[in-house]
């Protein structure tokens, strides 16, 4: 026996007059990729993770929620991600202290870490997925935002920073970008490096403190080292004039950056030292890069990263030697767009049908068609001729495919051409495959 469901009651008036609940609408800086601008991000994503596997990257995820001492013992207490820009939140179950990733490297190391992926060999790997920073929002910098995060854990270098920008610059390449995009390098030296450094720059701030805006006099206590990536126009002529930590490295840090520029130079890769280049995170080392652009304002990095010797160590691990870089890809994309760049998704065909033994028929040539590996789009939801072949123009797609019940029961379709000249033709359904490979129309 079955139970009987009654169909829903009609809307009454009392139900029409009441008003309608105001539309929701995503979080600031939180924002929708539409059908159209996703045909952009799924060609540059596929090029990019294509690029990767060449160099033996390999794809490793891990959560977005972390706890987040992870975090703040990753990237460092005093610096601006830690102390302002993290979404972090207590779960109601345990209290435990949650942050939504800000950068996916700690939770990379975090995972070699727990898991001793290291323990047979060092590895290459690749992350994408969002990332988050409560900033205020702008083009090309958002509070969700999406990156390719890649990490070579377990090389000492300097060959595998190396081979992350050459391998950038051959993305570069393959997306036709080379001429948009330059590289800059620095070395910020091992710890001792920084902690001379760190007292030459507390002297000679200190001896031009009027000059400080209020975050510069406060880093001034805690991180010296960010007063340089200061984008304060009227502290460029005095952060211009500090003392820079590539003129006092030591020998091993020398080296390694020598070595670093003579491989470059190998590969025929124009770069430039920027000794202002000091990167946002705390657990850099020795070299640190840039992948930068003219084309997005102020936004204009569009990859960085650079080596992170001790950060195994921070983390609990062994000292294990690393190296990587994020990249934008909402910086990625509106360069592809600035380019005017375009990447056509649509289907090879659309068909069109009228009547129940056509509607059959289309379902079958469409699969059949699906088998051999084409997208084809079949009309959903009725419609006269004209209409379905509105939606059939309005989908993109090269072709439509016509079948009326004239050609159900012939076993024939009509093939209209939509995007090139060529006028419309009936035959056999056994054709169609090979029409669509080189149509006679």
């Amino acid at each position: 026996m079955t139970s009987r469901v009654d169909a829903p009651a009609a809307p009454t008036a009392v139900d029409r007059a009441r008003p309608r609940p105001a539309p929701l609408q995503a979080v600031r800086g939180m924002n929708d990729v539409l059908p159209d601008e996703a045909s952009l991000w799924e060609y540059f994503e596929d090029t990019t993770r294509d690029v990767f596997r060449r160099y033996g990257y390999r794809n490793l995820r891990v959560p977005i929620v972390e706890p987040t001492p992870l975090f703040v013992r990753a990237i460092g207490e005093v610096t601006d991600v830690v102390e302002k820009e993290m979404y972090t939140f207590e779960d109601r179950l345990n209290g435990e202290s949650l942050t939504l990733r800000p950068e996916a490297t700690a939770g990379i190391v975090r995972a070699a870490i727990e898991h001793n992926l290291l323990y047979e060999r060092p590895q290459r790997v690749w992350l994408a997925g969002p990332m988050f920073r409560h900033e205020r929002p702008q083009k090309g910098r958002y509070r969700q935002f999406n990156q390719f995060d890649v990490e070579a854990l377990g090389f000492p270098g300097p060959d595998v920073d190396v081979e992350q920008m050459v391998m950038l610059a051959r993305l570069w390449r393959e997306l036709g970008m080379a001429d948009g995009i330059r590289l800059e390098i620095n070395s910020i030296g091992d710890a001792a490096d920084r902690r001379a450094h760190r007292s030459a720059l507390i002297e000679y701030f200190s001896r031009h403190a009027d000059t400080l805006d209020a975050e510069a006099t406060r880093r001034l206590a805690t991180n010296p080292l960010r007063i340089l990536d200061s984008k304060n126009p009227a502290m460029q002529p005095v952060i211009a004039e500090a003392p820079r930590l590539v003129d006092r490295l030591g020998d091993e840090a020398r080296a390694h950056f020598d070595a670093l520029q003579a491989l470059l130079a190998r590969h025929d890769i124009p770069f430039a030292i920027n000794p202002r280049l000091v990167r946002g995170l705390d657990y850099y080392n020795r070299t640190v890069f840039e992948w930068v652009t003219d084309r997005l304002g102020a936004q204009g990095t569009v990859a960085g990263g650079g080596r992170y010797d001790g950060l195994f160590e921070q983390l609990g691990g062994k000292p294990t030697p690393a190296c990587g870089f994020g990249m934008g890809i909402e910086r990625m994309i509106l360069l592809l767009q600035d380019a005017r760049r375009e990447v056509r998704n649509a289907p090879v065909a659309y068909v069109v049908h009228a009547g129940a033994a056509a509607e059959a028929m289309a379902q079958r040539v469409a699969e059949t068609l699906r088998d051999g590996g084409r997208a084809v789009v079949v009309n959903a939801g009725g419609g006269s001729f004209k209409s379905q072949m509105k939606r059939a123009d309005a989908s993109g797609a090269t072709f439509a495919i016509i079948i009326g019940d004239d050609e159900a029961a012939a076993g024939s379709v009509s093939l209209k051409p939509l995007r090139a000249q060529g006028e419309q033709s009936t035959f056999a359904v056994s054709e169609l495959s090979a029409r669509l490979a080189s149509p006679r129309t």
